[in-house]
């Protein structure tokens, strides 16, 4: 039955047995009475792409810092002529967007003088500016590199008195609120460079649009494919590493050790001179390349590469076995520069003046130029420096375990940043004070009622927008990202809730594939894809790219044209259809499908 709108933010029922979630998360998460006229007036939408799973409390830090800062650049820095920001709801421990947008056509005209001044000086001095940010968020890694948790001694050290250091409470307690000063830092500068890059694309993109209204946005995205960025580099250094353990004829022992006993191979491979060398070069590509979450990097237990080596070991392995069978194993990076120029030059003559076809290569020029940054970000932010936050986190619950403070390592991240903070304080005072923790059992009655809770929320499915649906869905960032799209929200009211034996989407990488589907729902399940079969999944995470290198397509439910699965399906090769909503509740592993990436249409060929 068809609805005329979604539910309000207030209007969303609690699953039964998880009563009481909002205790869990600070009050300007949640709907209340007094924030209802502003829900009111705003579209949401569920954010899978980079939320897909419930918040354990703890979690909600990276998307405090990201919230701020993208709202911040957004509205104050760079004064986006036609948008506010972004306003954040938790829905059942989900985390729901409403983009705020200017309506007023005065006030837009204001701000387009303010964004032209700062983004075009942002534009002319690209390549100085993005120096200097490698150079600053290298300077905020290594700060929280040297940040510490150390367990409280029974009494301070003599050579700390004698040296008149301050103690250990202060220290202890200084290093959880250094941490996350450190992160709120890593998330300011994130959103920097990345919404006016993302404006310059979709600058691009509007010229192309009006100038060749038959041009599909996949082919526009093609002309600015092919970028060799960092975020790139670890898939590259296992690619490298394959090859140099190939040609020392060390395949046959990467082939015959069983992934899970992969890891015990680098005991063994000191026993030759070849086995030597080849682990020089991997210990050498382990810093900083290997501090690569195996998600998004958003959430505590997204495990990096290096804190699980037999996550790289697995892609060397698969690696080594195409180099085997005589497979090439590089990205088509040079296919994908001669395949943009051709596609460039083809619309270039298309325009009927000089001054039209210098603005095409100024605009193009641009986008080019700036289109790195999308990608190369994550890298920094969710996965070097996430790497080493999430480590000093599991390092703060055992030392909090281990006194007694709370009964698990990983029961610190049910406390929310704000409440770890108070309990932190109760811990390093009770113990200067030498008296149990104060709270303890408070907490751990707390803990075990989250714990209960969050069990119940991952098994409720997230309504996919709340409130007033828009006649038309015009929001660039929703469409090209989100790939929520008019005809995807009308479906969305109509309650369907499957896509039957054909699928449409959009047409995010090029290419018609056929094969066999393997369903994968999150990053603990990639193990199981094999080489050759079709990837099936909600959202790829950018460090999925091991596993699009042996995949003969992907189809994913949510994603728009400049998502990350969309980009990186594109740098890769490998035909894709993003934003089918159905996917994986459609498809079931081991079913032969095609995927037609030239027109977004995925079809079931076996029921």
């Amino acid at each position: 039955m068809s609805r005329e709108r979604f539910p309000y933010p207030w209007e969303v029922p609690t699953p039964r047995g998880a009563e009481g979630w909002e205790e869990m998360y600070p009050y300007y998460l949640i709907s209340r009475p007094e924030t209802h006229e502003v829900e009111r007036k705003l579209f949401w939408i569920a954010d899978k792409i980079h939320n897909p799973y419930v918040c354990v409390p703890f979690d909600i830090l990276p998307h405090e810092a990201w919230g701020v800062a993208i709202s911040q650049y957004t509205n104050r820095t760079f004064v986006i002529p036609g948008a506010r920001g972004i306003e954040r709801r938790l829905i059942n421990g989900y985390l729901y967007l409403g983009f705020v947008p200017v309506e007023d056509p005065q006030e837009i005209e204001q701000r387009v003088a303010y964004f032209q001044r700062r983004a075009g000086y942002y534009y002319e001095h690209w390549n100085q500016l993005y120096e200097q940010w490698k150079r600053e968020l290298e300077g905020i890694i290594h700060e929280m590199e040297q940040l510490s948790f150390q367990p409280l001694p029974e009494f301070e050290p003599e050579e700390d008195v004698f040296a008149r250091k301050l103690g250990r409470s202060h220290h202890f307690y200084h290093t959880y609120r250094a941490l996350i000063d450190r992160v709120f830092q890593l998330y300011q500068r994130h959103f920097e460079f990345l919404n006016i890059g993302y404006a310059a694309y979709l600058t691009f993109f509007s010229f192309c649009k009006q100038a060749f209204p038959e041009i599909s946005d996949q082919t526009i995205a093609r002309m600015v494919a092919g970028i060799d960025v960092i975020l790139f580099r670890p898939d590259d250094e296992l690619r490298k590493l394959a090859t140099k353990a190939h040609q020392l004829g060390l395949s046959q022992r990467f082939l015959a050790t069983p992934i899970d006993q992969l890891d015990q191979l680098l005991t063994t491979l000191g026993d030759t001179p070849e086995g030597r060398e080849w682990l020089a070069a991997f210990e050498a590509a382990k810093n900083p390349w290997f501090y690569y979450s195996s998600g998004s990097g958003l959430y505590h237990d997204h495990i990096s590469w290096i804190d699980d080596l037999r996550l790289p070991l697995a892609t060397i392995r698969d690696y080594i076995k195409q180099l085997t069978t005589g497979q090439s194993v590089e990205r088509p990076l040079e296919q994908l520069r001669e395949e943009r120029e051709r596609i460039a030059d083809e619309y270039r003559q298309l325009l009927p003046s000089d001054a039209e076809r210098q603005q095409f290569d100024q605009l193009l020029q641009l986008a080019r130029t700036v289109f790195p940054f999308v990608e190369e970000h994550n890298f920094y932010v969710e996965h070097w420096s996430g790497t080493i936050f999430w480590r000093h986190m599991r390092q703060l619950g055992r030392i909090l375990a281990d006194a007694g403070a709370i009964d698990q390592p990983g029961d610190v991240f049910y406390f929310n940043p704000y409440e770890l903070e108070r309990f932190l304080f109760d811990f390093t005072s009770a113990w200067a004070t030498g008296i149990p923790v104060r709270g303890r059992q408070e907490w751990k009655d707390r803990i075990a009622r989250r714990k209960e809770i969050i069990a119940v929320l991952r098994e409720w499915t997230p309504v996919p927008c709340l409130g007033d649906a828009p006649e038309t869905v015009s929001d660039p960032f929703a469409i090209m990202l989100w790939g929520v799209t008019t005809d995807r929200v009308r479906e969305w009211l109509r309650g369907e809730v499957g896509g039957g034996a054909v699928l449409t989407g959009v047409a995010a990488a090029p290419g018609i594939i056929e094969g066999p589907a393997r369903v994968v729902r999150d990053e603990s399940e990639l193990p199981t894809v094999e080489i050759g079969e079709i990837l099936v999944c909600p959202i790829t995470a950018p460090s999925w790219g091991p596993t699009l290198a042996k995949v003969k397509g992907v189809v994913t439910d949510i994603g728009g044209m400049m998502s990350h699965a969309a980009i990186i399906c594109r740098e890769y090769g490998v035909p894709a259809v993003v934003g089918t909503a159905y996917a994986t509740t459609t498809i079931r592993t081991g079913q032969r499908i095609r995927v037609d990436g030239n027109r977004g249409v995925v079809e079931v060929l076996d029921a």
